[in-house]
């Protein structure tokens, strides 16, 4: 047994994936589910309502949404919708009319309202902060903007503090600081408050789910690394819709807050049950944790672990101290970086941009989320057979050709049957999907372990660039329709084609080095970094 290859080979002998792997991954679970129903809880409390205009001398006590005499008094738009903030003058000095028609208002003169009258009973911060109509409806859509920039803040000193500190603490204290800043966000006063809060709450579980994915990937053998990710992608999915649900059950922002949010002060519990990784004890210099918690598997699976074994792993303890000035010296990984920030962007971009840019299911927000949510699954596992068969290089850069392939076909299939454009629309956010969890699993496999957390939150960090930038692409449709779908599918086409300049992982050990990580090589094809060697 190799020094290099001994860890890999003692998770192998005790259980690649036992008992003890298994409840420390339904834990790791838990917390995917709370960090994902948080990070999205913005778009139902910061969602926009149906509402029209108030409209005194028609409207009774207690006024209903939809009225007879709705067209009389309020502009409609091309999608036969009332305007919300707009309404006829009146020409009437009536205190309250019975049958209001159109006599009783000028429809050459248009006045902004007064007041509204809400078609559903749903309380979210628009309502409660008055954030209604053109002039503030901007309001709502800074708060994802704001959750993604304390994201894109949290990530960049998140990955150091993981790499020099352990995963474990990113993963918990940074989900329970979390939920302590959405209750407290959920006692604001004011839309500053609120907004300032959503800022910390983004900035505090920026690096939750990222550390949650090395974690578990270090806990296993290579050959179970894609199949535990999509384990965890499948609960970051469960964990949207359970916000779904929730929003549809409730449709009260702060109660919303409440629920989803108060569960992650309960996370400290976990501290004791989830164990470090193992890697990173390596990497610090650190035997005899490590030792503790490959017994600790070995006596959950039933195996035993020969104490030969614990003297070879010593040599892989014995590596060089390194920070993230290497990756920068080393040609190869720093070409290898810079490639995989492209694809995490790209990634991105036509994921939360062909979502944004996709037509209503039904017709029903909370509905539609949560089958957009539950759509997400099949391609997590399809991900998973792709990769661990046909190999991560092959699986990445077909999955980004899927979606150019898919774009291309819903332009020029455009104006044909609505059900082959929805096909085409569907399959290019499965594609999106495909690379969404693939690029997770193939950054995680090119680093080496002292250095694993800071490269994907880097890349994870450049990467919320794109998700501020898909909200945009619905703009492009202004000056050409097609053009938003022309843009994701020139994307993916830049992304297929450097994807392959990528290592293949494929049954590889997980680089502990420098050295290690520099060895990875592709097979079969020229590399960006073999030819500059």
């Amino acid at each position: 047994m190799s020094g290099e290859d001994t860890f890999d080979e003692i998770l192998a002998d005790i259980g690649g994936f036992g008992k003890y792997q298994a409840i420390t991954t339904f834990l790791i679970c838990i917390v995917a589910i709370t960090n994902a129903a948080t990070h999205m809880a913005y778009v139902f409390t910061a969602m926009d309502s149906e509402y029209r205009c108030l409209i005194p001398l028609c409207d009774a006590e207690n006024p209903q949404y939809q009225v007879d005499w709705a067209k009389s008094a309020i502009p409609f738009d091309d999608l036969n919708q009332p305007n919300k903030c707009k309404k006829f003058a009146t020409v009437t000095n009536s205190s309250w009319m019975s049958n209001c028609s159109s006599i009783h208002f000028d429809r050459q003169r248009i006045e902004n309202c007064d007041a509204h009258v809400f078609k559903n009973d749903e309380n979210y911060i628009g309502r409660e902060y008055s954030l209604l109509c053109e002039d503030q409806l901007w309001k709502l859509s800074l708060v994802g903007t704001l959750n993604t920039a304390g994201s894109f803040f949290g990530l960049s000193v998140t990955g150091i503090i993981s790499d020099r500190f352990g995963r474990k603490i990113v993963l918990l204290y940074g989900m329970i600081l979390c939920g302590l800043t959405g209750l407290i966000k959920s006692l604001s006063p004011t839309f500053i408050w609120f907004s300032c809060f959503e800022f910390l709450e983004g900035f505090f579980a920026a690096g939750s789910f990222v550390s949650a994915c090395v974690l578990v990937m270090e806990l296993v053998k290579s050959g179970n690394r894609i199949r535990i990710t999509s384990i965890i992608f499948t609960c970051y999915a469960m964990g949207e819709v359970l916000l779904g649900v929730v929003s549809w059950a409730v449709r009260d922002w702060r109660w919303i807050l409440y629920i989803i949010y108060g569960p992650c002060l309960l996370l400290f519990s976990f501290y004791w049950a989830i164990p470090e990784s193992m890697r990173w004890y390596l990497s610090k210099g650190e035997l005899e944790k490590p030792k503790e918690i490959l017994k600790k598997i070995a006596r959950s699976n039933g195996k035993l672990i020969p104490e030969t074994h614990f003297d070879k792993l010593k040599l892989t303890n014995e590596k060089e101290q390194i920070n993230f000035i290497h990756i920068v010296k080393s040609i190869s990984l720093c070409s290898r970086l810079v490639n995989c920030i492209f694809l995490w962007v790209a990634c991105a971009i036509l994921f939360y941009g062909l979502s944004l840019n996709s037509v209503t299911l039904a017709g029903d927000s909370y509905m539609d989320f949560i089958l957009i949510s539950l759509a997400e699954v099949p391609g997590y596992w399809i991900s998973s057979l792709l990769a661990d068969n046909v190999g991560r290089r092959s699986s990445l850069a077909a999955s980004y050709a899927i979606t150019f392939a898919a774009c291309m076909g819903f332009i020029f299939l455009r104006g044909t049957w609505k059900w082959i454009e929805m096909l085409f629309y569907c399959i290019g956010k499965f594609g999106a999907t495909l690379a969404f969890i693939l690029i997770y699993a193939v950054t995680s496999e090119l680093f080496p372990t002292p250095l694993r957390n800071t490269a994907m939150s880097l890349c994870s960090m450049i990467a919320r660039l794109g998700t501020l930038i898909s909200p945009q692409t619905t703009l492009l449709g202004l000056i050409w329709k097609p053009l938003p779908l022309v843009f994701f599918a020139s994307i993916a086409a830049t992304a297929c084609f450097l994807s392959l300049f990528l290592p293949e992982t494929l049954n590889t050990k997980l680089p502990d080095t420098i050295e290690e990580a520099e060895n990875i090589r592709r097979k079969n094809f020229p590399s960006i970094e073999d030819s500059k060697r």
